[in-house]
């Protein structure tokens, strides 16, 4: 059985115009996270991208998960590249947290074999 995602988008734009080939680009770079997150049933992005004093373009992505949330903020010279930089450090959080999850697992699963008492009439013996 194939269960449905429930993903919400929400992006917000100050004082910057987007243009729908930005638009698309910004989609396109969000379907990428969702690889990294398919064990979550119901996904709610936020994008709030904004223009500094200095001309520097800003982005701040938010992604939240029924268990955790998952933020990133970064500044660049272009839009895109702003984009691009969020979704690889958001990208890497994910990843970070799936690998912790999984050596927590596998810690937990050696020391219960630790625990396990070997029989006496087994070939193997300390």
């Amino acid at each position: 059985m194939v269960s449905e995602k429930n993903v919400s988008v929400r992006m917000c734009y100050k004082k910057v115009s987007v243009d729908e080939r930005t638009q698309d680009y910004i989609a396109k770079r969000m379907e990428k996270i969702d690889r990294f997150s398919k064990k979550f049933s119901e996904l709610n992005y936020e994008t709030e991208i904004y223009m500094d004093k200095k001309g520097k373009f800003g982005v701040d992505l938010m992604l939240k998960t029924p268990y955790k949330l998952y933020r990133v903020e970064e500044m660049s010279e272009s839009i895109e590249g702003s984009i691009d930089l969020a979704v690889d450090n958001l990208k890497n959080q994910l990843v970070k947290d799936k690998d912790r999850l999984k050596e927590l697992r596998e810690r937990g699963a050696r020391s219960i074999k630790k625990m396990v008492v070997v029989d006496e009439s087994a070939r193997f013996k300390k």
